[in-house]
């Protein structure tokens, strides 16, 4: 196939690093539980498209996330991929689950809010850093490599606005107990692209590199490629992102899908931004996925592609 044609703009970085999320952050919000088999496959299927960064599972109680309840019958099955597989720990009991299965990349996951900081972690946003403090440490000192996300970067459902200055601060706290990189959260979708840069400006200011800073953008308003293009014209070059465009988040009702990973593969490549990312085999991996749950792919990227090889 011979589109998108590739047309280059300006100010835009060489290489993007696709943080894949399908297998942990689209996989947690289904309603039924997939076969481990079935999500070992999956994260097989990936890895062959060129994925390689691809976040495998959770180590959070069952209670929680019952979706992911098989990460130790699920890690040992794909540990030998040619991918980076991080992996979610929530606490230290979380931490000791992953490393004794030998991940060698862990994530905290911290909420700029204190709505959400209660509903999804049961504490303020303050205690939620104090328990993470030792998770960093002992995985740091391990030579494990940690991402710190954050959540509800640009707005909240029960508080609305976050102010600017609020996500800094968790953002800085985050840097500051050793995290190696931040993955900025648009966790119910309401970001849109001066708000990205102004974001990203001020991190800056505050001493947070742009080199270790990915993006996190969910796709409720139609935002989510704009808001990613803004980022990247800021010189951010990691994006996570959904084959398929699945997930969104558990905690927060009025989150849709995340942004689909073939939708940001198109226009990278339209871009002429590298990705590393064989198209034609991830759309084929999302609708396999797709018929695995028993419906189509709302990603718009494999709804045309995979209609024209019908």
């Amino acid at each position: 196939m011979t589109l998108p044609m590739a047309v280059p703009a300006q100010g835009l970085p060489a290489r993007v690093r696709i943080h894949e999320v399908g297998a942990r952050d689209g996989l947690q919000n289904e309603k039924s539980t997939v076969p481990t088999e079935v999500k070992a496959e999956f994260v097989r299927r990936l890895a062959d498209a060129g994925l390689t960064t691809i976040e495998a599972t959770s180590f959070v109680h069952p209670k929680w996330v019952p979706q992911l309840a098989d990460a130790e019958q699920l890690f040992p099955q794909i540990s030998g991929l040619p991918a980076a597989l991080p992996v979610l720990v929530p606490n230290e009991r979380g931490l000791d689950r992953a490393l004794a299965l030998g991940a060698t990349r862990v994530a905290v996951f911290a909420s700029a809010t204190e709505s959400f900081a209660k509903a999804n972690l049961n504490r303020t946003v303050d205690e939620a850093l104090a328990m993470f403090e030792p998770v960093v440490a002992r995985a740091k000192s391990r030579q494990v490599h940690v991402r710190g996300y954050l959540s509800m970067c640009f707005g909240d459902p029960w508080e609305g606005a976050v102010p600017l200055h609020q996500v800094v601060r968790v953002c800085r706290a985050l840097m500051d107990m050793g995290c190696d990189e931040l993955s900025l959260g648009d966790t119910i979708g309401v970001a849109t692209p001066g708000h990205v840069l102004e974001l990203l400006s001020l991190l800056n200011e505050e001493g947070v590199r742009t080199d270790v800073i990915g993006v996190h953008f969910h796709d409720t308003y139609g935002q989510a490629l704009a808001n990613t293009l803004a980022a990247l014209q800021h010189g951010v070059t990691t994006v996570d992102a959904s084959a398929g465009g699945l997930g969104g988040c558990p905690f927060a009702r009025s989150a849709t899908g995340n942004l689909a990973t073939e939708d940001l593969v198109w226009m990278l490549q339209g871009l002429g931004v590298d990705t590393g990312v064989d198209l034609g085999r991830l759309v084929a991996t999302s609708v396999w996925m797709a018929d695995q749950l028993g419906r189509p792919s709302p990603s718009r990227t494999v709804r045309a592609l995979s209609h024209q090889e019908q």
